[in-house]
């Protein structure tokens, strides 16, 4: 692997590390990865495992979330062609699958951060804290919101998440993506690097690839639009900016505009199907 470029740890621990490339399957790897991941995540400042609401940031953050939580549910019930059983893995405090089980959802969830499995618990959502626990189980939809990039051993997770999915069920994988406008823009300073717990950053050719190989169908990719706002706005906080609001919201609107044509958007959500067995 070639280095593609340095950045540092800018939210918690300001460690400097690499992102390597490898150019075969168009994806990058953060290096080193530490020895101990946990406590990288063990911070006020990762905002998906606490819920804060206390700056402007976290409330617009809060909001963002609630919104989706909807637009989730809707993809995960369109691509859903049997009994409703959902797996969502990394489901942070919980908030997707209380959401979807309020819909008639049968809902199980991976977690494996204690914080964020104590602040589900008070939901009433109960989660197992790795794979290896649902051994025999299977789902018909299986989600990653924003996971896929945090999995040190992403080959063998897959091949593990691939063993819980039912034949011609369907992986909804959602990831930032490298070769967007902002992540060319911001270099370094770009949040979604978010290494060290970002292990992995993907392009949409690296998926295609990744996930073919296991035998799935990529059947959709669907922008996230609002991402480029929140990364930008965290991008202009990490580079110093004055205005870090104002601007991330004008190279969110950039980013956005350069998509349209390109078709590079921050992050991305893929729609993969599971083949069938034939005999």
């Amino acid at each position: 692997m070639k280095l593609y470029l340095k950045t540092k740890d800018f939210s918690v621990s300001q460690e400097e590390f690499e992102l390597l490339r490898d150019g075969n399957n168009e994806l990058l790897y953060t290096h080193p990865i530490p020895k101990n991941l946990d406590k990288y995540y063990d911070s006020e400042a990762y905002i998906s495992h606490t819920d804060a609401n206390k700056t402007l940031f976290d409330r617009l953050y809060q909001l963002a979330k609630r919104y989706g939580l909807g637009k989730k549910e809707r993809y995960a019930r369109k691509y859903c062609q049997g009994k409703k059983s959902l797996l969502d893995v990394g489901s942070g405090t919980g908030d997707f699958l209380l959401y979807a089980a309020e819909k008639n959802w049968e809902v199980t969830g991976i977690e494996p951060n204690e914080r964020a499995v104590k602040r589900s618990a008070a939901k009433g959502i109960h989660v197992y804290p790795t794979l290896d626990a649902l051994q025999g189980k299977s789902f018909q939809i299986i989600t990653l919101w924003h996971v896929l990039e945090h999995l040190p051993n992403l080959e063998e997770s897959i091949a593990k998440i691939d063993g819980l999915l039912e034949e011609g069920g369907t992986l909804i994988v959602a990831v930032p993506n490298f070769k967007s406008f902002d992540a060319n823009y911001y270099g370094q300073y770009w949040a979604a690097y978010d290494v060290p717990r970002h292990v992995w950053h993907f392009s949409r050719q690296a998926i295609q690839k990744l996930f073919h190989d296991r035998g799935f169908h990529l059947t959709k990719t669907i922008p996230m639009w609002l991402d480029a706002y929140y990364v930008g706005i965290l991008s202009e906080r990490y580079r110093g900016s004055r205005w870090p609001f104002l601007r991330g919201i004008w190279m969110g609107c950039r980013s956005n505009a350069n998509a349209l044509v390109s078709k590079e958007w921050s992050s991305h959500i893929y729609i993969l199907q599971k083949a069938k067995k034939s005999f």
